[in-house]
């Protein structure tokens, strides 16, 4: 799985209320994606620089969904819920561009939250795989000063 996320959806790191299960056929029980922690009228964030290919409710509850260019056939899709979108279907978006707040629901979530899923055609997947180690763990590793060599300046 590339790594092409550039940020977390909805600001980050994110806490991970509910993690990816997958279900072990295709309409058993599990979990097609993860909830992460935010309230509502947090901004969602496109994950990766992508094209909208769905705003719009399903089922009561806003979803949005980008295609991500480059990534194999069929194209990687995010999708993103319970979101009121603020992006139409054929746009463009940039890897950390707000495409929507998250919508206050109780029907996914104990409390509120953002549900990431990723899929490839009707396959679901792990979204935190498309984010880079360093986003995962925190960030970008910092460089120490060592013992015995002087600090400049």
């Amino acid at each position: 799985m590339p790594a092409v996320g550039r940020v977390w959806p909805a600001g980050g790191p994110s806490a991970v209320v509910r993690g990816w299960d997958p279900p072990a056929t295709p309409y058993g029980p599990g979990h097609r994606g993860v909830d992460l922690a935010a309230a509502p009228g947090t901004p969602v964030r496109a994950v990766a620089t992508g094209r909208v290919s769905f705003a719009g409710p399903v089922a009561g509850r806003g979803v949005v969904s980008v295609e991500l260019p480059d990534t194999g056939d069929p194209l990687l899709r995010t999708t993103y819920s319970p979101v009121r979108a603020s992006v139409r279907k054929g746009e463009e978006v940039r890897a950390g561009e707000i495409i929507g707040t998250v919508q206050a629901t109780g029907a996914h979530c104990p409390s509120s939250c953002l549900h990431w899923g990723l899929l490839r055609g009707d396959a679901y997947l792990d979204p935190l795989s498309l984010l880079p180690p360093w986003l995962l763990n925190g960030g970008p590793s910092r460089l120490l000063p060592v013992r015995g060599v002087p600090l400049p300046g």
